[in-house]
């Protein structure tokens, strides 16, 4: 790996809790301060986005076993959860992230941008730095009154639609390129694209902060008509009783993928590297990829998705980011300020 990016300061983990409000201790073994502040124990911080407690609440403290038997190192592991674009912006803004697992490479991109990461990070762990994969799904209210089972079901007048704000929720980004590739990815034009997204978007009242959000504004308040969310939203809430009726995965749809990232600049100012990058690598292996699908999202790892494939709905097309043109394409003609989003909002209020 090349040379590392300078020394910048950062502010401590201190303000993640305060600022985000979503800093959680997940193991409290070892010193509580800096990485290396006393012998043999060490810090990290996991900054991730909102729907990845469950996995690494059961995941994180495997690793540090994992870790203390393989090094006899203590490992002190926060974690941080919330939107990711909220969270990556925090990060750049000093937050002392050690390994960021984000919602969509885009966001990753632009630690990078900000000379956070080096270059070519994407190549640098298994699977191309991708640790789990998912699905755009619909979730209708109890016996699915609307008969909601297509994309274009959801452009139907008078349907109330919910779902999260791309502005800062990277499953609401998956949501719109899955609307739009609905069209763009069967033979539509950017111009039918655009109609249809918007015909859909008009129909939706609340745009909440991230995807966690939306699932309890549908599910728990009992708004809307239809919520579009992560199929792993939908099957742990068919787990847990809060499902009214089965959900539906449409045929296309896009291929979510989730990236991890250790955060250059702060672990080699930190001293945390070597530990950092152990559990990046450890959430591709095995034992973390059963837990990912237990909690519903797709494994990426082969050996463990041959084992579970039949768990989740076969998807006859699946596309993805690369076939919009890749994350910095992506960035610039959706999100941006003034891109599709920005166009499409004011449309459509």
């Amino acid at each position: 790996m090349g040379p590392r990016r300078l020394r910048s300061s950062l502010l401590s983990v201190l303000v993640c809790s305060l600022a985000l409000g979503g800093c959680a201790q997940s193991s409290s073994t070892g010193a509580g301060g800096k990485a290396g502040s006393q012998p043999g124990s060490q810090e990290l911080l996991v900054v991730s986005y909102a729907v990845t407690k469950a996995p690494y609440d059961r995941i994180l403290p495997r690793f540090k076993a994992d870790w203390k038997a393989r090094t006899g190192q203590d490992l002190t592991i926060r974690a941080s959860y919330g939107p990711s674009g909220v969270q990556t912006r925090a990060i750049i803004d000093g937050i002392e992230a050690d390994v960021a697992t984000l919602a969509l490479a885009g966001d990753v991109q632009k630690l990078e941008e900000a000379q956070l990461i080096q270059p070519g990070w994407q190549e640098e762990l298994p699977y191309r730095s991708i640790i789990t994969e998912s699905v755009v799904v619909f979730l209708p209210r109890q016996g699915n009154p609307k008969g909601i089972k297509t994309w274009s079901d959801l452009a139907r007048p008078g349907l109330s639609m919910i779902t999260a704000n791309p502005k800062t929720s990277g499953g609401a980004r998956w949501n719109l390129l899955g609307l739009w590739g609905s069209v763009s990815q069967t033979g539509g034009s950017e111009a039918q694209a655009r109609a249809f997204v918007s015909s859909v978007y008009r129909q939706v009242d609340n745009l909440p902060k991230d995807s966690r959000e939306a699932a309890d504004l549908f599910l728990k308040r009992g708004i809307g008509d239809v919520l579009l969310t992560y199929e792993n939203e939908a099957i742990v809430a068919s787990r847990e009783g809060l499902l009214e009726s089965p959900f539906v995965v449409p045929s296309p749809n896009i291929r979510i993928e989730g990236p991890v990232v250790v955060i250059d600049r702060n672990v080699d100012r930190r001293g945390t590297r070597k530990a950092a990058e152990a559990l990046a690598t450890y959430l591709s292996g095995p034992d973390a990829q059963k837990i990912f699908a237990e909690e519903g999202f797709r494994p990426v790892n082969p050996s463990v998705w041959a084992q579970v494939k039949s768990r989740f709905a076969p998807v006859a097309q699946l596309y993805s980011a690369a076939d919009f043109g890749g994350w910095t394409t992506i960035n610039s003609t959706f999100f941006s300020k003034g891109g599709l989003w920005d166009q499409l909002f004011a449309s459509t209020r």
